[in-house]
This record gives structure tokens, C-alpha cells and sequence, in this order.
């Protein structure tokens, strides 16, 4: 809401200064030059309240990449298509700030580890995308039992086709907010800082004495981890584990 809230001051700024002058001289609005003026405001404010260099890019691009793409006079119907699409992949984002993120190996192999410690371990994959932490670790742990819970309808279809045949997964299309976490003795979690609060909230009030959380990239605040496993990997993905 704050982006919002300076992209419209900037365009409400520009529009009530041009629109007045334009319609006085009787000429057509130039909006090539007027959105590349609302780019430039809306640049000042996003500097002037501090936000973050890639935010202060979108904003100075967000304007002129609009009349750019009005430009090419594109269909109405492929936008409508692109927004469907982008909400069944990325529902998650728009409904809890969680985006898509995918495990890479070394994190699998990482936790593959950590799960050899725990005989048969419950794993609990919370945001699991199309599985590519479930999958694998369900391959290497034959003998482990791997539930994922994912609510976005595309990548829950993706990580129910790749889970078939593999008896040790239960793929459910859920919200993560759902799951009964004392089912589990191991929860893996890669989401964003604007959960981790509540979702530790959750762990604490759910989870068993003797169980395992576990955070890919986002510490939890206020909480010390128990330990904290270095994955091999660029960017540096840690995970962050929590014994209760």
C-alpha cells in the first residue's frame, strides 16, 4: 500500500499540474513526456521516503514501461490471460507475501543429512511449490514419510504430477496456516520475513518437545537458532534450525 500510495501522489501531482496547462492551450496531452515526468516524481518521492534502490526503480520505470506497453496496442485478452497464469503460480505472494521459491540440491543433500539423524522422520514441507525439496528427499529417504502443502492451484498440480509413484509423499493443496505441525517431528519452511513471526507462533504452540524447524534463508526474529547449517550454494541460503 505505501508503493501504491507514492506511485499515485506522483501521478495525481503530474496529472493536476499538466491537465490544467494543456487543456488552457487547447492541445492534446503529450503522455509519452507525461509519464516519463510521473517517473521522474514518483523517482523523488520513492528516494525522499527512503525505500529500497530496486523499489525506486520501479517506480521511475512503472509509468513509462505503461505507455510503452499501450503502444503496441496488445489484445486486452493476453493481460487477462498473464494475470490468471501469474495467480496460479503465485498465489502465495498475493495472499501471504510468500513468492515462489525453489530449493536447489545443495539444500536438498543438506537436509537429506539432517533428516539421517531422525529414524523414519515425519517431514513437513510448509509453501511446498512444485516439490523440489518433497521429491527428492522423499527418493533419498525411502523410508521417511514427506507431507507438502501447497494452495497455489499450479504448482500444487506440477508437485502432484512429479510426486506419483512415490508412496512415501502426501501432497496436499492447503494452506500452510492448515497443517497440524504436531503431526510432524521436522517442518521446513522457505518463505519470506513477513510470516516468520506467526508462523513461529505456530511452531511453538504446536509442535512436540523434541521436534525440528526448519528456516531456508529467513531466521526467525527474536529467536536464537540452535544451529545453523551453511549450504554450499550462491546466493547463501542457510538454514536456520530450531529444536523445541
Amino acid at each position: 500500500m505505501r508503493q501504491f500510495a507514492l506511485q499515485g501522489a506522483a501521478v495525481i501531482l503530474v496529472l493536476s499540474i499538466a491537465w490544467p496547462y494543456f487543456g488552457w492551450k487547447a492541445e492534446a496531452m503529450p503522455w509519452l513526456q507525461t509519464c516519463l515526468a510521473i517517473g521522474s516524481v514518483a523517482l523523488v518521492f520513492a528516494t525522499l521516503s527512503r525505500q529500497p534502490w530496486w523499489w525506486r526503480v520501479i517506480h521511475a520505470a512503472f509509468m513509462p514501461l505503461i505507455w510503452l506497453t499501450h503502444s503496441f496496442a496488445i489484445d486486452p485478452g493476453w493481460f487477462l490471460l498473464a494475470f490468471v497464469l501469474l495467480l496460479l503460480v503465485y498465489r502465495g505472494a498475493l495472499s501471504g507475501q510468500v513468492p515462489l521459491y525453489l530449493s536447489n540440491k545443495q539444500t536438498v543433500v543438506a537436509l537429506a543429512e539432517l533428516l539421517a539423524e531422525r529414524e523414519a522422520p515425519h517431514f513437513l514441507d510448509l509453501g511446498a511449490g512444485v516439490g523440489s525439496t518433497t521429491v527428492p528427499l522423499a527418493d533419498l529417504l525411502p523410508d521417511g514419510h514427506f507431507t507438502g502443502y501447497e494452495n497455489a492451484p499450479l504448482t500444487w498440480l506440477l508437485g502432484r504430477i512429479l510426486s506419483l509413484g512415490r508412496h512415501n509423499i502426501h501432497w496436499r493443496w492447503e494452506d500452510l496456516w492448515q497443517a497440524n505441525l504436531a503431526e510432524y517431528d521436522v517442518v521446513y519452511a522457505f518463505l519470506s520475513p513477513t510470516p516468520m513471526p506467526d508462523l513461529w507462533a505456530k511452531v511453538q504452540a504446536e509442535m512436540q518437545p523434541g521436534s525440528l524447524f526448519v528456516s531456508n534463508s529467513f531466521p526467525v526474529p527474536g529467536a536464537t537458532p540452535n544451529r545453523i547449517i551453511e549450504v554450499d550454494c550462491q546466493p547463501p541460503r542457510p538454514l536456520y534450525c530450531y529444536q523445541i
